[in-house]
């Protein structure tokens, strides 16, 4: 496989995104995720918030040569602080640090606060955060639990967080 990259979103990446969104959406469904709607599609309001150009959202796609390889959801960009709210590396990327590399190029793209949740029955989800968190931040990153907004039935979410040193002059917080 090629080196991933990572890009900013294009309008005509749309289509790429809402096919491989179906996939990390079934891929979450393992750690308590919902099954697919009647039509057999998965909700996708973040899709479509990352995908909407707003001020508070950027969207990135990981890519091999011309394939898509994943991609990263930012919110929270109006804010204090920055969430990567969607993470995905397809599994033919998976396991040689792709996803790393990508969430170090993402962050570094905002200096700042950070936050990113998981769920610990995820536990390949919970040495891959730790391990990006140690890497970003090295011992400077906080874990805590946090109910699911809505979603009492589940258990809480592991939040992870963390700060991005911005350059010297850069335009960070």
């Amino acid at each position: 496989m090629s080196e991933i990259t990572v890009r900013p979103a294009q309008p005509a990446d749309r289509p790429v995104l809402e096919r491989l969104w179906p996939l990390f959406r079934h891929d979450m469904a393992e750690f308590g995720g919902p099954l697919p709607a009647p039509d057999g599609t998965y909700r996708r309001e973040r899709l479509d918030a990352a995908l909407a150009g707003g001020p508070d959202w950027a969207a990135y796609l990981l890519v091999s040569g011309e394939r898509p390889a994943g991609f990263a959801f930012v919110r929270g960009l109006s804010g204090s602080t920055y969430v990567l709210n969607s993470f995905f590396v397809a599994r033919g990327a998976r396991r040689a640090g792709v996803g790393l590399r990508a969430v170090q190029d993402v962050v570094a793209r905002h200096p700042g606060a950070w936050e990113v949740a998981f769920q610990d029955a995820n536990t390949g989800a919970v040495r891959f955060w730790r391990r990006v968190a140690t890497a970003i931040a090295g011992d400077a990153w906080t874990e805590e639990h946090r109910p699911v907004p809505g979603r009492p039935e589940v258990p809480p979410d592991a939040w992870i967080s963390f700060d991005v040193p911005g350059a010297a002059g850069a335009g960070g917080r």
